[in-house]
């Protein structure tokens, strides 16, 4: 019995592409990188080859646009991977848009093929493809000489030993071309603006010979090039499998005497922890405290600041943090966040700074920083937040900010409670014409936990627990009142 063929994968050099391929992409394979102008397609294809190209594996590309290779060149020397040196012998780029323009499709083909025949690469690119296909149409020449060209060339790439690329501006996926019928990949990117944000989004159609993530995945457009958003649980998938989690004390105190007791001895290791409150009531206090514990026994955190940045006006234990390295801070200004590129961050800074400890400040703000298309999943992205950082192994705080309302207990203003495995909130009460601070513990998943309500306050040495209001009732409804004391025993006249 013969064995199987092994197919080797090429890695792309696109952060994240790899994850959403299956493992790269297959040698030898004859693919198509599609969508709308200006999502990228050149990019990502200039991308792969700067990677991909050596000495021993060149790259020949074929330029079929109306805008000479130079001015097309220019453009992408902006970018991080361009590699001018690999100009001299590892990337070569041939022109063939006076062929394309004339509407002489066989003279296309056969200068492809001899540019192949002759120079012997291990890649080929023809961008752009629908440029062919336009040059063809307003040349007047039969619809059956472009349908030709298009089967001949596709069946030609599947043969030569080299991986192969067509470049195309298709704008849905029902354009009637077999070329997408003998392409053994095709990579279809769009996007879309909403409000004034741009949100792009990668979806692999197909890729013969391997299993890829499905559905859609956003990426972004940056100075170092194409990063690919893979979907949450992959990232940590292999994360975890790179990085395995190192053996910690079973629980992590959040350095506030008192409120690690009344947690049963301090949030268990890989949990997550919400805390809520109004404005004020001390959650980014208590977020640095947390966050200070770890660094006091050794453990690194980070912080994504989804509000203002800290410094030591506004936070100075945290920005001290910072500034000792014992805390990385991630603070992202782009107005098209998704859940999937907030979980790559983090996880990459999470593997970067080795860290076992991270804050999200504060759910509100991560809501507002989500593209408006995100936000209208924003429960469900949360889970999926939530479920990644836990697989990841690190303990997590969430800051969300809660509208006191007397009238109702809630925990979330998303209906998200569920979602976390503990809970702390924090509340306001007016005693005697004095507005104080309560706190208690919600929940602590599968973990014996107070069930009191504790006065606390805060100075600059940060959240200080109280007592219990003994002789106070009706504390959850903002205005309590004096408890009574029972009459005596047996009554009395």
């Amino acid at each position: 019995m013969s064995s199987k063929v092994a197919i080797q994968r090429l890695a792309t050099g696109v952060p994240g592409l790899d994850e959403v391929l299956g493992g790269g992409l297959p040698e030898f394979s004859f693919n198509l990188i599609a969508g709308q102008p200006g999502c990228g397609k050149t990019t990502l294809a200039h991308q792969i080859m700067f990677a991909l190209a050596t000495p021993e594996r060149p790259a020949l590309y074929f330029t079929v646009l109306g805008e000479p290779p130079l001015k097309m060149l220019r453009y992408q020397q902006q970018f991080d991977f361009f590699d001018s040196q690999a100009l001299e012998g590892r990337v070569r780029f041939i022109s063939l848009s006076e062929e394309a323009m004339a509407g002489d499709l066989d003279l296309v083909l056969r200068r492809i093929v001899e540019a192949v025949a002759a120079l012997s690469p291990a890649l080929v690119f023809v961008d752009s493809f629908r440029s062919v296909i336009v040059a063809n149409e307003n040349s007047g020449h039969p619809r059956q000489g472009l349908q030709q060209f298009v089967q001949q060339l596709g069946m030609l790439m599947t043969t030569w030993q080299a991986t192969t690329f067509l470049i195309g501006e298709y704008f849905n996926e029902t354009d009637a071309n077999p070329v997408f019928t003998v392409a053994d990949g095709l990579i279809w990117l769009r996007q879309s603006v909403l409000r004034n944000s741009m949100v792009r989004k990668m979806e692999v159609l197909k890729m013969r010979g391997q299993s890829t993530l499905p559905g859609l995945h956003t990426y972004r457009i940056a100075t170092s090039g194409i990063e690919v958003f893979a979907p949450a649980a992959a990232v940590v998938a292999a994360q975890a499998e790179a990085d395995p989690a190192p053996a910690l004390e079973p629980r992590a105190r959040l350095g506030v005497t008192g409120l690690d007791e009344m947690l049963g001895g301090g949030l268990p290791r890989g949990y997550s922890l919400l805390v809520a409150g109004p404005s004020g009531s001390g959650k980014s206090v208590l977020a640095a405290s947390f966050l200070a514990e770890g660094a006091r026994c050794g453990e690194k955190g980070v912080v994504m600041a989804f509000e203002q940045r800290p410094n030591h006006e506004r936070n100075r234990l945290l920005a001290d943090l910072i500034a000792a390295g014992q805390v990385s801070l991630l603070n992202s200004q782009a107005p098209d966040l998704s859940i999937d590129e907030v979980v790559y961050l983090l996880v990459g800074e999470i593997r970067r700074h080795g860290a076992g400890r991270v804050v999200i400040d504060s759910l509100s703000g991560f809501e507002l920083a989500l593209a408006p298309s995100f936000r209208e999943d924003f429960r469900e992205s949360l889970l999926g937040l939530v479920t990644a950082l836990s697989s990841a192994g690190v303990t997590v705080l969430m800051t969300s900010e809660l509208e006191d309302r007397y009238t109702d207990l809630r925990f979330s203003p998303y209906g998200t409670a569920f979602l976390t495995d503990a809970i702390i909130v924090q509340r306001y009460i007016e005693v005697e014409s004095c507005l104080r601070r309560v706190t208690a513990v919600i929940k602590v998943r599968a973990s014996a936990h107070s069930d009191e309500l504790r006065e606390y306050r805060i100075d600059g040495g940060g959240i200080h627990i109280g007592e219990k209001l003994p002789n106070q009732e009706g504390l959850l409804g903002g205005r309590p009142t004096r408890r009574r004391d029972p009459p005596p025993p047996g009554g009395g006249d």
